[in-house]
């Protein structure tokens, strides 16, 4: 199998252009579970895992640009966590340390799968994915990116450069249900953001949908029952907010859980995010 290791971003534009349908590989923490499975076939494999260009990041104004290839532990570091709370909170549920030394952002929105950690967090956020191949940029929205189960608009001869989300100012939280406590799938997520600014909650389903799921109707039933004076609200708020959440769910029955299970999961998840992030006004 012919791999080619790419040492710069034009390196990789070129070698895609060569070979529009090659993999394209970085941390290879998912694909390479597929690869070895034999369901995924290979015929040419460009690396970009020692690419420069996709292994920055930056701040600027109140905007974060990240490279694709930010790892699951970069994520995690006090700049950046401090910056997307949310985002590391979610890269902490990822795997083992060395999977989250391994894996990449750019990965997880690339593979597409429901269960993606980090994709509620970036849905929530209105991340906006930045596409190049060796002729042309474009900038896509991440509800646009991803299309269904394991599906994306990523065309042959295309990689994801970066992604970019704003820097919120409000406390943010993720939280997720798996069989086990830790190095699981996720069987349900919610993340869930404040805009102080703005004055408005933001907030995703995973692992409850074909995609990450914006809940619209209870984000804008609690951002207006919120003092954002005070950051608190009243508990019924927090209880309706959480029933407009898990009817917003569009689970599927499996394996590692039912349908109303997770439905159920989405309620308790829910009404735990905002009860973490404001505080329960006493009558």
């Amino acid at each position: 199998m012919p791999v080619t290791v790419a040492r710069s971003l034009d390196d990789a534009l070129s070698a895609l252009e060569e070979h529009p349908n090659a993999l394209i590989l970085a941390g290879g923490t998912d694909v390479m579970v597929e690869v070895n499975k034999g369901t995924r076939p290979v015929e040419q494999v460009i690396s970009i895992g020692r690419v420069p260009e996709l292994q920055d990041w930056e701040h600027e104004g109140d905007w974060l640009h990240l490279g694709a290839a930010v790892t699951y532990t970069e994520l995690m570091g006090e700049e950046l966590s401090s910056l997307v709370p949310a985002l590391a909170q979610a890269a902490r549920t990822v795997g083992s340390p060395q999977i989250r030394n391994a894996g990449t952002i750019g990965g997880n929105l690339g593979t597409s799968s429901p269960a993606g950690d980090t994709l509620p967090a970036l849905f929530a956020l209105d991340a906006i994915l930045t596409i190049r191949s060796k002729t042309t940029v474009k900038e896509v929205p991440i509800d646009e990116f991803i299309t269904g189960v394991k599906s994306n608009s990523l065309n042959p001869g295309e990689l994801i450069e970066k992604i970019r989300v704003p820097v919120l100012e409000g406390p943010q939280e993720f939280c997720k249900i798996g069989p086990r406590n830790a190095m699981v799938i996720s069987v349900a997520s919610f993340t869930l953001l404040t805009d102080h600014q703005e004055k408005q909650v933001k907030s995703c389903l995973g692992t409850v949908g074909p995609v990450p799921i914006r809940p619209i109707e209870a984000e804008d039933f609690i951002s207006g029952e919120v003092n954002w004076e005070q950051n608190t609200v009243r508990p019924e708020v927090l209880d309706n907010f959480a029933a407009l959440c898990s009817s917003a769910a569009r689970p599927i029955d499996d394996h590692r859980g039912s349908a109303a299970y997770r439905r159920h999961a989405i309620r308790v998840l829910s009404r735990r995010a905002a009860s973490r992030v404001f505080s329960e006004e006493i009558s």
